[in-house]
């Protein structure tokens, strides 16, 4: 039986004010999953995250990573396998220059000052800003300050990467590069969680989804199953998809043939489009 990378058992957690965050969370994540996590705003997301990551510690529950129980003592190999880009690039962006930047992290894991710069420059190539490298990050632009984070991670060699919100305020053209690079992960075989309100996004790029919802989760599943789900999607405060709606809609008007195989993106709807159309009998297709 596969064992979960990371497991997360009756997790609970409180902030100052007494209320509750999380309420007994328990997931298992496996190894190069695609999660989309989704909910409201604080339905308790990246909570669950900071709590995942060992930032936050947990009022009552447990979590375990490769089979072992974390705890005081070897917390540091949590924080360096489950690695966070958070929503806010200049939340997490503490250093200099963009070099000392996305060193901070290996360095402070102890290790040779020539495998820092392998691993730095290594992190800046994959994110193609090598040339910033010098560079004050805080003058950068927003979807440059996201790249830098991302190098963050990649220069620590995260087996688990977390991504809080990471497409929000950024534009179209780097929104797309960032969806070029969590492709790029994903072949690579790391596990990757996602909070996300972009539901298009979620259903096009997510292999499994978790929905949070008042601190605790109310569905898991494949994105399909979650957002065909009007009763989830109501109490979540979630909307359909778009791609999901257009084949519906399509297939309620017989105007495409009901294969199941639903498109979650423009080219694979237009492939459906190309092999699927449905032509009543009494009418003659169009050559």
């Amino acid at each position: 039986m596969r064992e979960p990378i990371l497991k997360v058992n009756n997790l609970h957690y409180s902030y100052g004010t007494g209320n509750p965050a999380l309420k007994g969370v328990s997931v298992d994540i496996y190894k190069g999953e695609k999660i989309a996590v989704i909910g409201s705003n604080g339905s308790g997301k990246s909570t669950f995250f900071l709590n995942a990551n060992g930032v936050l510690k947990a009022d009552h529950g447990e979590i375990s990573y490769q089979g072992t129980v974390i705890n005081k003592k070897n917390l540091k190999e949590l924080r360096k396998n489950i690695g966070i880009v958070f929503q806010d690039a200049d939340n997490q962006i503490i250093a200099s220059t963009v070099m000392a930047e996305v060193g901070f992290g290996p360095m402070n894991l102890k290790l040779p000052r020539e495998e820092v710069i392998h691993r730095v420059d290594e992190a800046l190539t994959y994110m193609n800003i090598l040339d910033f490298k010098d560079r004050p990050p805080h003058y950068l632009s927003g979807g440059e300050k996201k790249r830098v984070t991302i190098a963050d991670i990649i220069a620590m060699k995260s087996e688990v990467i977390i991504f809080d919100e990471p497409t929000a305020a950024l534009d179209p053209l780097n929104a797309q590069m960032l969806e070029d690079v969590l492709v790029k992960l994903g072949q690579e075989g790391k596990t990757m969680l996602i909070s996300t309100h972009d539901v298009d996004f979620a259903y096009r790029w997510a292999e499994r989804a978790i929905v949070f919802d008042r601190g605790k989760i109310i569905a898991d599943g494949t994105p399909l199953e979650i957002f065909k789900n009007r009763e989830i999607l109501k109490q979540a405060n979630l909307k359909r998809p778009t791609m999901l709606d257009v084949y519906e809609m399509l297939v309620e008007k017989k105007m495409v043939k009901n294969t199941d195989a639903y498109p979650t993106t423009p080219k694979e709807l237009k492939i459906l489009l190309e092999n699927n159309l449905y032509y009543p009998e009494s009418s003659v297709p169009m050559i």
